[in-house]
């Protein structure tokens, strides 16, 4: 890390202090007034904390850490009670966070069908007819994970295939983005979908020559389908939400973002908060759409200890849609269809209106911009508060991915945050050129440029889009290659973060975002003990990949016990 970027990061993080401190534990190397709950020692202890940067052990007590230091320290905060884990060779980091995610749609995604990785139609509607033998006739098959760009042609399906392998059951099926919708004639039977239906704002139905529906649906008009599928009672979310917690917790994640809930759902995660069910940590975002006049009447959450399992401070809205469905508004037409920019899903003044509103009620706001267009409407939206609201309030650009050279020090600028998701460049980075032409790449997945201009990165991952491993997400920011290492010295490679940058974007970033700085994301007395212990030290090469999740510790809870060796 260069002198100047870490005077930078420093600046924006270094001068957060520790809160909640234990009475004389002042400092590491203090005298234990009482035996510790858990010691942990390990090959390293990567703290994030710039005054200790390095240890060998840490001691917690209830929540929180209350030392980090030498192993030889660390004996003295063992007593008769205290769980001793000897881990020599593995590595301990601040809880990492993902701080983009879908927790509720991924346990969604592992109890439908998944399509993800098939290589052409056929395949896919091959999966959705073994599924129908299954399931009783005119039961909805869903599912999710599609993408037209690994297929013969990359072109978008028809409803055809799907017609064929389930005739008699409604079929709705989600690209990998989420931002497009494939559906048979019997999904757009129940829907009452036909040729004469309009495209609704800010989407669109893909037609044929004679203008009848094709079977995809873009963005705001997946709706049409989708209002007709039967809603999850509770008892089906809450137990998606747990088998999905099991499985961010098994990549490691201690917490999450959950961007874009509804009500219903924001219901069953505190149910299980209060009842000391809810695993992981969870800072949610309220779905914006139709909700936004009701913010006047509520408030949002706070967590002053940083210790709550469940924290709902935030609203969710969409600018626009994503670059694979070429739903993502740019400023100028597609490289390769030239006759579309995009979708804008919400117009300049209603984004303008409606960040007024989010402000007004003291909620944080978190807007999906993808094309350079959508993002500078965003920022001007942000912009109209005026000076300095947008930061207290600690808005949030969600993906920023393809940014106008103009654009981008307005982040620094405005002080919001720019949540970037590292994979979907390695991703998107086969098909990304074709779609904007050499001139915007300049500005796609800038993560160097917008960390060198001032501007705060929080990273995650975007699950299910991508896998929920941080690891995978780290070794995307630090490489910009994919798993076999294409492409040599990776793509744009002028935008690579150096690990430390990375790690700081998987952990003090997302507890700034969720107001959370000085008590989570970093290894230091007074901390909450969120910790990820990892089965041996971080290197910045392919190593990341292969790196096994050890331990995971939750506010002092071991959520995932240490692997035998």
């Amino acid at each position: 890390m260069s002198n100047a970027l870490r005077a930078t990061l420093l600046s924006l993080f270094g001068s957060l202090a520790p809160g909640c401190a234990s009475p004389g534990l002042s400092a590491a190397t203090s005298t234990p007034e009482a035996p510790a709950d858990l010691v942990i020692t390990a090959g390293v202890v990567r703290t994030m904390d710039p005054g200790n940067p390095r240890a060998e052990a840490v001691a917690v007590r209830g929540e929180r850490i209350v030392f980090v230091g030498s192993a030889a320290g660390a004996k003295a905060f063992v007593g008769p009670g205290t769980r001793v884990e000897e881990l020599p060779g593995r590595a301990i980091v601040p809880g990492l966070v993902d701080g983009h995610a879908h927790l509720y749609g991924l346990g969604v995604a592992l109890e439908t069908l998944s399509v993800r990785g098939v290589k052409s139609a056929e395949d896919a509607a091959a999966i959705v007819a073994e599924a129908a033998k299954a399931r009783p006739t005119a039961e909805w098959i869903t599912g999710r994970g599609w993408d037209q760009n690994l297929w013969p042609g990359a072109a978008f399906p028809t409803h055809a295939p799907l017609d064929a392998a389930a005739p008699e059951h409604p079929v709705a099926l989600r690209r990998v983005d989420g931002h497009a919708l494939w559906a048979n004639t019997a999904a757009m039977r129940a829907a009452g979908v036909g040729r004469g239906t309009q495209d609704p704002p800010g989407g669109r139905v893909l037609r044929d020559a004679a203008g009848e529906p094709t079977g995809v649906f873009i963005d705001n008009a997946m709706g049409l389908i989708e209002a007709k599928v039967p809603a999850d009672p509770p008892a089906v979310r809450e137990r998606r939400i747990l088998r999905a917690a099991e499985a961010a917790l098994s990549s490691g994640l201690t917490g999450v973002h959950e961007m874009g809930i509804d009500d219903e759902t924001a219901a069953v995660y505190r149910a299980l908060a209060a009842s000391g069910r809810l695993p992981i940590r969870v800072a949610a975002y309220l779905a914006g759409d139709g909700n936004l006049e009701g913010l006047k009447a509520r408030a949002p959450d706070v967590d002053p200890k940083g210790t709550a399992m469940f924290v709902l401070r935030g609203v969710k809205l969409f600018a626009d849609g994503a670059l694979g469905s070429r739903g993502a508004a740019l400023l100028a037409p597609y490289a390769d269809e030239p006759s579309t920019s995009g979708l804008l899903l919400m117009d300049r003044e209603a984004l303008a209106r409606a960040a007024r509103l989010v402000a007004d009620a003291g909620f944080q706001l978190a807007v999906h911009a993808i094309g350079d267009r959508a993002n500078r409407a965003v920022l001007d939206a942000f912009e109209a508060l005026g000076p300095g609201r947008a930061a207290a309030l600690r808005f949030r650009v969600e993906h920023a991915q393809i940014l106008s050279p103009d654009d981008l020090p307005r982040f620094a600028a405005l002080g919001v945050i720019a949540s970037m998701q590292p994979t979907h460049a390695t991703s998107d980075m086969p098909w990304a050129p074709a779609r904007l032409g050499a001139h915007r790449l300049k500005g796609a997945y800038a993560w160097r440029s917008l960390l060198s201009s001032g501007a705060r990165l929080v990273f995650g991952s975007d699950f299910p889009v991508e896998d929920a491993s941080p690891l995978l997400g780290i070794h995307a920011a630090v490489t910009r290659q994919d798993l076999s290492g294409h492409p040599p010295g990776g793509w744009m490679p002028e935008e690579r973060l150096d690990l430390d940058e990375a790690l700081l974007a998987f952990t003090e970033a997302p507890a700034y975002a969720a107001f959370a700085e000085g008590q989570r994301g970093r290894i230091a007395p007074g901390y909450v003990a969120d910790l990820t212990v990892l089965g041996r030290d971080l290197s910045p090469d392919r190593s990341l990949v292969d790196t096994k999740v050890d331990m995971v510790v939750v506010g002092g809870r071991v959520a995932r016990a240490p692997a035998p060796r």
